[in-house]
């Protein structure tokens, strides 16, 4: 039995210039812009877009993102790792359109915005 989308399937995987730049469309066609790393890393340094959500709480949290079921989703995490696992189980849990932000918030630094701090 086919479950067709109606849209195409995004990449699991995007990478941070197409992140930004999308950001800078109208709210309600942007991203939401989840951080997954830990509280600790957040209060080091963060994306002022992003939203904390703790890997270690998604689970227990999963309900605060039901309102943007049919939105975009883009997880960051420090490199790309624990944000790639996030984004599968998200797609998993019926989030067609969650996807990784490759190279983490490391990544962002370096090509956007240098003045953030690196860990």
């Amino acid at each position: 039995m086919s479950h067709e989308l109606p849209h195409q399937e995004l990449p699991i995987e995007v990478d941070c210039a197409s992140v930004h730049a999308d950001l800078q469309n109208p709210a309600d066609d942007a991203p939401i812009l989840i951080d997954c790393r830990e509280p600790d890393e957040h209060t080091l340094v963060h994306i002022s877009a992003a939203s904390l959500l703790p890997m270690s709480q998604i689970q227990e949290r999963l309900g605060e993102l039901e309102t943007h079921r049919a939105r975009r989703i883009v997880v960051h995490c420090h490199h790309g790792g624990r944000s790639l696992r996030v984004a599968r189980w998200l797609r998993e849990q019926g989030y067609p359109q969650a996807q990784s932000m490759a190279g983490g918030i490391d990544q962002w630094a370096q090509e956007i915005d240098p003045t953030l701090a690196r860990y």
